[in-house]
């Protein structure tokens, strides 16, 4: 199977926007110049042939991923990771596959996908989930720490406050690029939901917010309205495996 998705996408190979797709990326694994809704058609019909056992979808996910010889491997593996035909297979068993591939992708177009799957798994399980997020936000690497941070961006009125904030607090002196972005994107996402809250909590930190992640946190909140606050129309929702978004 593994085999068969990577001669398709050997197959709709484009060699010149495979040098452009690596170097905005900053990647030195190789592209193939598959755009991301081909990958997706490629991965859904190698896909579907899969057998559904949760077994065999956590070994052919780790091993597309650990294999890859292209990025669009890796793209594929994730999607495969949030296939709604596997999606009872995602528990809480499967933080460790999750784990392993923030730790070893390490890199924002990955990274944040994952954190997405993170986000599943704490809304469906938040007793065993929560506790992990908490021990992330304070984890030497990274991206581990991004993901606490960014795992809850589509819970909307769902939003645990409570642990956003805390897994917040023990980075909002870092002065990594991604980690002060990441705080600012996850208050900008909840001042959709409660724009005078994120305003308060930007007030309340002010001397501590980093300059990138204020702005961020402020972006969609009148300018006049910072006081008493009111929002910016919302925008329509980017997303979906890989989806690259800008926002990183």
């Amino acid at each position: 199977m593994i085999e068969r998705l990577r001669a398709e996408l050997a197959a709709a190979a484009d060699p010149l926007k495979a040098a452009g797709m690596q170097a905005y990326m900053k990647s030195a694994t190789p592209y193939r110049g598959v755009n991301l809704p081909q990958v997706r058609a490629i991965s859904r019909g190698v896909f579907d042939a899969m057998p559904a056992t949760c077994d065999e979808w956590r070994e052919t996910v780790l091993e597309l991923w650990r294999g890859a010889r292209y990025r669009e491997e890796r793209y594929a593996a994730l999607m495969l990771a949030r296939s709604k035909r596997h999606r009872d297979c995602l528990t809480p068993d499967s933080m460790p596959m999750l784990e392993e591939m923030v730790v070893t992708g390490a890199w924002w177009d990955y990274v944040d996908e994952i954190a997405g799957l993170a986000g599943d798994l704490l809304r469906k399980h938040p007793k065993q989930i929560r506790p992990r997020m908490r021990a992330w936000s304070t984890d030497v690497n990274m991206w581990k720490r991004r993901v606490s941070i960014i795992c809850q961006l589509s819970f909307k009125r769902e939003t645990d406050l409570e642990l956003l904030y805390a897994n917040i607090e023990p980075n909002l002196s870092d002065r990594e690029f991604f980690i002060r972005k990441a705080i600012g994107w996850a208050l900008r996402q909840y001042a959709w939901t409660d724009p005078k809250e994120v305003a308060r909590y930007v007030r309340a930190h002010d001397s501590q917010l980093s300059g990138l992640s204020r702005r961020e946190a402020l972006k969609n909140i009148l300018p006049r309205s910072r006081g008493k606050v009111t929002r910016r129309a919302a925008p329509g929702r980017k997303g979906g495996p890989a989806s690259l978004n800008a926002n990183h």
